[in-house]
């Protein structure tokens, strides 16, 4: 079976959670912990991060962290996965969705300016954040985001879930807003098994987080509490896989992009298939997903049924994110856009892309799709 993303393990993985077990290090909090985040920090060139359970976890702070209070607005792309949304929710904010540019397939500036402008007019308020995702590792254009996030004075979290490694104008993704977010689940360029980490834009910010993430427990010599808290803390053992996985980052990152230059060299002059690619020179992809689109004039079959015919195959694919103002869960949320969103969703497809792939695993992918169409 060729799968999509499944975990690499190649490296000090064994032997640092031993240690971890043998020192009964084994909760949330410890040595590997501590190194994690200095590595993490080392690798991003930006101190002030925080490991957590999930990125989820990490985006539910962030918003925190924002301000975000029950009854606000909250702006998020549309295209993405639900953890990008749902701890709006959770805060008992509401989610306001915008529509993606087609080259980036990540939030448009231009829908997210007059999805800020139409909420005021609405409601007499502007949003209470933005949530900006780099979808399959590839950057969204943050400079224009931040612009107009700046311009009405709105914070921004930045969810760089799938895009550690990638970089917009030479800045690593999730350094570029106030608070930046990254996963580590199973499928993801390194992985912990499950876990994220939250991106401080300072010291006394971080020290917040870490106070949140554990019960928001005060410096008593009995259990005290002042607000609400998360048990959101990545556990030792998780950060001791954590530590082993990151030294091997640079080279993963490198790899995901060879896989997708072979899809794309694969592809040439194919009619009706078009390998999602960076659109200018100041953005560089970790190609976590390498994802394609099939023009239905040149393609009989639907995204689906290619995905279901490959699966016969032995070839593990899986449709593009549903666009978030298209589940039946936030029917009712507002939107703004021409629905690029939707056409992305319609005619792509994420296609197998770990590290643990040869050459000719990805070879076997590209005649198995040419035969079908």
């Amino acid at each position: 079976m060729i799968k999509l993303s499944i975990p690499h393990l190649a490296g000090n993985e064994r032997k640092y959670v031993d240690d971890a077990v043998e020192s009964t290090w084994i909760v949330p909090l410890g040595p590997y912990v501590d190194e994690f985040e200095h590595r993490l920090e080392a690798y991003l060139g930006h101190g002030n991060v925080v490991a957590l359970s999930a990125g989820t976890a990490a985006i539910h702070l962030g918003l925190v962290m924002a301000g975000v209070k029950s009854g606000d607005e909250v702006v998020c792309q549309s295209l993405t996965f639900a953890a990008s949304c749902n701890p709006i929710v959770y805060l008992g904010a509401h989610p306001v969705f915008v529509d993606s540019e087609p080259d980036t397939w990540n939030m448009s500036p231009r829908w997210l300016e007059q999805a800020i402008l139409a909420r005021k007019e609405a409601t007499g308020r502007y949003p209470a954040a933005i949530v900006v995702v780099h979808l399959y590792g590839m950057p969204a254009r943050m400079n224009r985001i931040m612009e107009v996030a700046e311009k009405y004075g709105i914070p921004v979290v930045e969810d760089a879930a799938e895009a550690l490694g990638s970089e917009y104008d030479g800045k690593k993704c999730g350094t570029i807003a106030p608070y930046g977010v990254l996963s580590f689940n199973g499928n993801k360029i390194i992985t912990t098994s499950g876990g994220g980490a939250l991106i401080c834009p300072d010291a006394e910010a971080a020290s917040r987080v870490k106070f949140l993430s554990t019960q928001a427990r005060e410096d008593r010599p009995y259990y005290y509490h002042t607000v609400i808290g998360y048990n959101y803390r990545l556990s030792n053992v998780s950060a001791a896989i954590g530590c082993a996985q990151i030294e091997e980052l640079a080279e993963r990152v490198d790899r995901r992009r060879e896989i997708n230059q072979l899809y794309r060299q694969g592809f040439a002059g194919v009619r009706g298939v078009t390998i999602h690619a960076e659109p200018d020179s100041g953005i560089k992809s970790n190609f976590w997903l390498t994802t394609v689109l099939f023009d239905e004039t040149a393609v009989s079959r639907t995204p689906d049924e290619i995905r279901m015919a490959l699966l016969e195959k032995g070839i593990e694919t899986r449709l593009i994110w549903r666009p978030m103002h298209m589940q039946p869960v936030y029917a009712d949320a507002p939107y703004y856009g021409e629905k690029c969103d939707e056409s992305i969703f319609d005619h792509g497809l994420c296609l197998p892309s770990g590290t643990t792939l040869t050459d000719n695993d990805v070879q076997t992918v590209i005649n198995a799709i040419i035969e079908l169409l």
